[in-house]
């Protein structure tokens, strides 16, 4: 079920905003992300608006098909959701593959 359209610039960032609440909610893979990421509990309160940082939210959730699925039948997206919010986000259509 879509919540809220096209993956424009503003569903995106409301996407990647939920899925950041969903991954601070669940307190096991948050301190995966925050491992994986490097970023501290802080930072994260202070970046979360940031494009960039969205960008790297959705880009860990995307690592696993189990956290999309979880994630997207908890908040009410479509499976395909977070890949197209991804890429309507500042810099998200790139992929660096380093």
């Amino acid at each position: 079920m879509r919540k809220n359209g096209p993956a424009g610039a503003e569903f995106a960032e409301t996407l990647a905003l939920h899925a950041l609440a969903w991954l601070v909610g669940n307190h096991e893979l948050l301190s995966v992300f925050l491992g994986a990421t490097g970023t501290s509990a802080e930072e994260l309160r202070a970046r979360a608006a940031e494009p960039d940082f969205l960008v790297s939210t959705l880009d860990f959730l995307l690592m696993d098909d189990a956290w999309i699925v979880a994630f997207c039948d908890a908040a009410g997206y479509a499976y395909s959701d977070p890949l197209a919010a991804r890429r309507a986000l500042p810099g998200g259509a790139e992929t660096h593959w380093t």
